[in-house]
């Protein structure tokens, strides 16, 4: 195991009865705040009014930038930026699920650079300070409550890239499973697909003597198969919706990587297709992962993949190692496509051969000239994975 620090200092407030510390939480940091959200469904849910009663009843200064996109714009952050520099706003209260808080995170730290906030994306220029942020969840899913990340989609240089700094991460975290009862089957199916992968990209590693981490990352895998399809059936299942999205923070929280080198390979995969077609993020790692896993599949990695079969699906063993991990990649495709009824093929969203090549070049290039993760991957590799996800 390397050596590794792992300081993850966002404070949690998890259940029903948490809004009632919002306004303390945030005076504790100021009162002229930045309320982001996305396309209204809080104002649908009555959470939109919820907030702004909170406000108004603790004279706390509000300004709004609505709309935030999924694969969230980064016309969206200069806005952001714009509205904070006019109000003289001192803290940012994120209401919604990853594309909003990521968003956010941008905005907070773009406020004190004399830049274009896609400096920061593409490392032309670094955070050095940021707005204090804070969270309301509305959906389990990307984990930016609890980390200090991003990923930001510029559509004019169809990028979509991630950043990150300690400075930007959520001083407070409001974690209440109703909210995610309104989220449609669709977006719970992405969500699951979507903490499964970043569980399955931290777990996907070879000789770095982390047991530990990795009978974590099981357990999280675990806890999504056994309450994604009961989330899926029962939007209203508290349960449910309450393990999925704490498993949601615990897979992305920095947690699952320590000790180990993680390379991410099929996120760097999927950011192409969401910048090129704008489709939905988990739906994408889903229909990517198991084509990656076949493509890496060899005596070097088998007894991994092998050992996600026996210890997250359950599976019953044999002699035959390559056998078996072929079936492991198979009880994960059958997951995705039977249990989650998401997608499984490019073609069914809208995706066919057309820039297959120009993506995978564009993903390699992102990556530093290859994707350096649990095997390392060229252009050429990119493209079979590609090519077999059509």
């Amino acid at each position: 195991m390397k050596d590794f620090i792992f300081n993850v200092n966002t404070k949690i407030l998890f259940g029903r009865d948490q809004m009632k510390n919002l306004a303390s939480e945030i005076k504790k940091y100021g009162s002229r705040v930045l309320l982001a959200y996305g396309g209204g469904s809080i104002k649908r849910s009555g959470l939109y009014d919820e907030v702004v009663k909170i406000f108004e009843d603790n004279d706390i200064f509000y300004k709004e930038l609505a709309g935030i996109e999924p694969n969230p714009r980064v016309d969206s952050a200069r806005e952001g930026v714009k509205i904070v520099r006019e109000n003289d706003l001192d803290f940012i209260l994120a209401v919604g699920g990853g594309s909003v808080i990521d968003l956010s995170k941008l905005v907070a730290g773009a406020v004190y650079l004399d830049c274009d906030p896609w400096d920061i994306v593409i490392k032309k220029a670094k955070i050095e300070k940021a707005l204090p942020i804070g969270t309301i969840l509305t959906l389990a899913a990307t984990g930016s409550e609890m980390d200090a990340g991003g990923v930001i989609t510029n559509l004019e240089t169809n990028q979509k890239l991630g950043f990150g700094s300690a400075y930007t991460l959520p001083k407070f975290s409001i974690m209440n499973p109703e909210t995610t009862y309104s989220v449609n089957v669709k977006h719970t199916a992405a969500g699951i697909a979507d903490i499964m992968s970043h569980t399955m990209e931290n777990y996907f590693t070879l000789g770095d003597g982390a047991y530990m981490q990795n009978r974590l990352a099981e357990g999280i895998l675990k806890t999504c198969i056994h309450y994604g399809p009961i989330a899926m059936e029962e939007a209203e299942n508290y349960e449910a919706r309450a393990n999925i999205m704490w498993a949601s923070s615990w897979a992305i929280n920095g947690l699952l990587s320590t000790g180990k080198s993680t390379g991410w390979s099929v996120h760097a995969m999927e950011h192409e297709l969401s910048a090129y077609y704008d489709i939905t993020h988990g739906i994408g790692l889903a229909i990517l992962t198991p084509r990656f896993l076949n493509h890496i599949l060899n005596e070097e990695t088998v007894d991994m993949i092998r050992d996600f079969g026996i210890n997250v699906f359950n599976m019953a063993v044999t002699d035959d190692k390559m056998k078996d991990a072929k079936k492991a990649i198979g009880y994960l495709h059958a997951f995705f496509e039977q249990d989650m009824c998401i997608p499984m093929t490019l073609g069914e969203v809208g995706i066919d051969d057309e820039k297959l090549e120009v993506m995978a070049e564009a993903a390699t290039r992102h990556a530093g000239g290859t994707i350096k993760g649990v095997v390392e991957l060229t252009k050429d590799d990119v493209l079979e994975i590609y090519k077999a996800s059509l």
